[in-house]
């Protein structure tokens, strides 16, 4: 856009007479999206399910730690990777047919890994995973957007996270008892079954959108240039690239936790069981889902919320780390390691704002590609931690202190954009609030002035 105030999407110049500006929702739109979260909840089991067989793939595969975190960094690397040309499909090809090609690879993915003998065949099959995965949440967001009306747009990204997060709960509770007593082979090509169980409904009765709701058609000539031009124009907005750094440096600290590091973290610097470790882990996904609700709502009611609540996440969470890691002694008292599990949990809430300044600042037609622009902050901030985690408990015999260290310094280089990026993103929001809300529309129909996706009416 590029400094030019355009009419929103949901404008009457895009919508035909007599068309409300909003999509309805309603019964459908919850049944439509619930094929796609449904779909988005299997790939998240699929994802973490290594986070519960951290171990156990060491010893099958009979590496090390930094080994280890290949696994979950290469399929990070993939998913990351492709969140712009996942978004670049979802603007272009449509949910429907992304969520399809997304649920094959990613069913196909957790079988190989089943199957696979040796350490480089299950390498290609978890980034075959991640190929799959990164094409789910972008589609479900942009359901979202598509079925329900512009207010409801922050509670339903959270609940999206919401459904993911149980996901990683059937893995945590499920997978792992499931995995120990039936064996490596039978425990992940059995959960492959969930990836065939969730096609179904998606290829018979998914629509990418509400009959009369449709993307306004390309002009002649419009398709020349089209990935620079989303690309380009997504980049130039400043909400994007604030909702990018917000969700970079609040999504990593759980994220990291969860699909690897967590277990190997209770069970060996903190001497803890399995199962109690597995508790943790536990009440790691069961905070992230009260306080998805939670941090949904307030925004839906407050944006100026947003910052706030980001932050606020980011300096809990920075405090319950260093405490935990400096606490003196080999280990931490069990209250605080239940403090920072806790508090872990508001990390994945606090990503899903980023959401919310990507979604305002881009018209409807760039939303898949904003939103994987945003996608893309905590994942590559994960990868990082992965990593250098991994390198670091070589490097020092397993010094946990030392490798977890890591995520404060991601923490500062977030904090530092999101500060740097806030007052021009705000400000820009509030320009554009205030052009559409006097825009003339001698041809809209009555009822509620249109809003901008993600802002509800005045």
């Amino acid at each position: 856009m590029n400094g030019a105030v355009t009419a929103p999407v949901n404008c009457p110049a895009h919508a035909s007479p007599g068309v409300p500006a909003d999509p309805p929702g309603g019964r459908k739109a919850v049944a439509v999206w619930g094929i796609g979260v449904a779909v988005y909840f299997v790939a998240v089991i699929f994802r973490t399910s290594l986070g519960v067989a951290g171990l156990d793939a060491a010893d099958r595969f009979h590496v090390g730690a930094s080994a280890l975190a290949t696994f979950s960094l290469l399929q990070l690397l993939v998913y990351a990777g492709m969140q712009i040309p996942v978004g670049l499909m979802v603007d272009r090809l449509g949910t429907k047919k992304v969520l399809t090609l997304g649920a094959v690879l990613f069913t196909v993915g957790q079988l190989g890994f089943a199957l696979s003998p040796s350490y480089g065949m299950a390498l290609a099959a978890r980034a075959l995973l991640g190929c799959g995965d990164a094409m789910t949440f972008i589609s479900v967001l942009r359901l979202g957007t598509r079925w329900f009306p512009a207010r409801r747009g922050p509670l339903m990204a959270q609940l999206a996270g919401l459904v993911g997060m149980a996901g990683n709960l059937v893995s945590t509770l499920v997978l792992a008892p499931v995995l120990h007593g039936v064996g490596w082979t039978a425990a992940f090509a059995g959960s492959a079954v969930a990836g065939l169980v969730v096609l179904v409904p998606l290829v018979l009765f998914l629509r990418d959108h509400p009959e009369g709701h449709g993307p306004a058609p390309r002009t002649a000539g419009a398709s020349g240039g089209f990935v620079r031009r989303q690309i380009r124009e997504s980049w130039a907005e400043p909400g994007t690239r604030l909702g990018l750094w917000v969700h970079f440096t609040t999504q990593f600290p759980a994220m990291v936790f969860l699909l690897l590091w967590g277990m190997p973290f209770l069970v060996e610097a903190q001497g803890l069981s399995r199962t109690t470790a597995g508790g943790l882990l536990t009440s790691v996904v069961a905070s992230n889902m009260a306080l998805g609700l939670v941090y949904g709502q307030i925004v839906a009611r407050r944006q100026s919320a947003r910052i706030p609540l980001a932050l606020g996440t980011v300096g809990l969470t920075a405090l319950l780390w260093a405490a935990v890691l400096g606490h003196p002694g080999d280990r931490a008292p069990m209250w605080l390691l239940v403090a920072l599990c806790l508090v872990l949990g508001g990390c994945g809430p606090a990503s899903m704002i980023g959401f919310d300044f990507a979604r305002p600042a881009n018209p409807a037609e760039r939303q898949g590609t904003a939103s994987g622009i945003t996608n893309m902050g905590g994942f590559l901030a994960s990868m990082t931690t992965l990593l250098a985690v991994g390198i670091l408990l070589d490097a020092t015999g397993d010094n946990y202190r030392i490798a977890f260290s890591t995520v404060f310094v991601l923490q500062a280089v977030g904090v530092l954009s999101i500060l740097r990026l806030r007052p021009l993103a705000l400000a820009r929001e509030r320009e554009r609030a205030h052009a559409h809300a006097t825009v003339p529309g001698p041809a809209a129909p009555p009822g509620p002035v249109p809003t901008e996706p993600g802002r509800a009416p005045a």
